[in-house]
């Protein structure tokens, strides 16, 4: 039987067989497309549609999917995001040409080459003293109306047309890549160390912050959101970014506080995004509440053994993604793409639990061929009985 893509998603994630596996793509940056892809998929599917940016940040190089691109793409779910302050986008739009785009807590981005922008600029790379996280001038102002203005009104037209599950992305809210960013990611390692007293105490003020911004967030959803997506990365491609010991002394309390914080407020399920090797940790993940772990990075170390995630945790957690970003999209034929979407959806479909994601954000090394292959394939090989 027939179901609506809002229904297909509900089922997965309450681990039941939909009708079809749910896609999900292009509801924020991290399941999104790269300008190039997206502009290659609009050709080939002839729709004409502005070339946007998600988040209204063209330095991030995200697309901001149109409708009839989403639906050529048989997205399953669409977004509801917060945006920067006015000031700041404005601040941003009418800066000098190829300086460093600065986002609203002072760090940013700096063009490496024409086009091409990467995290760059940190704040307080200097600090290491508690003192010096509440005499930084440059927290965000997260009471500015025109963050969540439009929130209500998008998120109420999406559950009027009840066809897609509403994901909402608040974006810049994840306590451990925040901190990446106002020292730098190898000052901050460094300090969790060296001064873990001072690293508790920026995670903490972060999340802090966080919090105060994701409060009117799910306030202006109210209960027109099936699925809040958060998230921190935490592997490598071969293990973790620091040990498991660390993470449940430090940084697993604050994830927990957050993600009680947001359940007590909304009935959404938990999305949390964590790129790299992070089997490890799977287990603390499953107990401090989260329902869906994305994006199962099959090129990073036991994340591969996609049997034995199934096998493991299946009955306990959603596991989204799991389409190679790293070789099978970017250098895969179209039939390769195919049939490893194929084999994905043989190993973590049975049962519901999965949704197909690519591996993080599509990058513009993907032809859009082999995206419309990865999104097909679901279609041809996806209907449950899963064969």
């Amino acid at each position: 039987m027939s179901m609506t893509p809002r229904e297909r998603v509900l089922a997965a994630i309450n681990h039941e067989e939909p009708d079809r596996v749910p896609i999900v793509i292009g509801v924020s940056n991290a399941t999104g497309l790269k300008m190039k892809p997206y502009q290659g998929i609009k050709a080939l599917a002839g729709i004409e549609a502005p070339d946007n940016y998600i988040y209204e940040w063209p330095e991030l190089g995200t697309a901001e999917i149109d409708e009839a691109t989403m639906l050529r793409l048989h997205s399953d779910v669409r977004g509801v995001r917060d945006l920067e302050p006015a000031t700041v986008l404005t601040r941003n739009r009418e800066r000098e040409p190829h300086a460093p785009f600065i986002d609203s807590w002072g760090s940013g981005q700096k063009e490496i080459e024409p086009g091409v922008w990467y995290p760059g600029v940190h704040p307080i790379a200097e600090a290491t003293a508690i003192e010096e996280i509440e005499a930084y001038p440059g927290w965000p102002d997260m009471s500015d109306p025109t963050r969540v203005a439009h929130v209500k009104e998008t998120a109420r037209r999406l559950a009027e047309q009840n066809e897609y599950a509403i994901i909402a992305t608040p974006w810049l809210l994840f306590p451990f890549e925040r901190a990446h960013a106002m020292q730098g990611l190898d000052v901050f390692l460094l300090n969790m160390a060296m001064y873990p007293d001072f690293a508790k105490a920026l995670l903490s003020k972060i999340t802090e912050v966080c919090k105060s911004l994701m409060g009117p967030f799910l306030s202006e959803l109210g209960d027109n959101v099936d699925i809040i997506k958060i998230g921190d990365d935490l592997g490598t491609q071969d293990s973790l970014l620091i040990s498991p010991k660390m993470y449940r002394e430090i940084l697993k309390p604050l994830h927990a506080d957050f993600i009680q914080f947001i359940k007590q407020r909304t009935k959404a399920k938990v999305f949390f995004h964590t790129d790299g090797d992070v089997f490890p940790l799977i287990p603390d993940f499953i107990e401090i509440g989260i329902d869906i772990l994305n994006p199962i990075q099959t090129t990073a170390g036991k994340m591969a053994d996609l049997p034995a995630l199934k096998k493991h945790y299946g009955e306990n957690i959603v596991l989204c993604g799991a389409i190679d970003t790293h070789r099978i999209l970017p250098y895969g034929t179209p039939e390769e793409v195919r049939q490893e979407v194929r084999r994905v959806m043989e190993i973590l479909g049975p049962g519901g639990g999965y949704m197909v994601a690519s591996v993080h954000t599509i990058m513009n090394d993907v032809p859009p061929e082999n995206v419309l292959a990865m999104v097909d394939a679901v279609e041809e090989f996806g209907h449950y009985p899963l064969k």
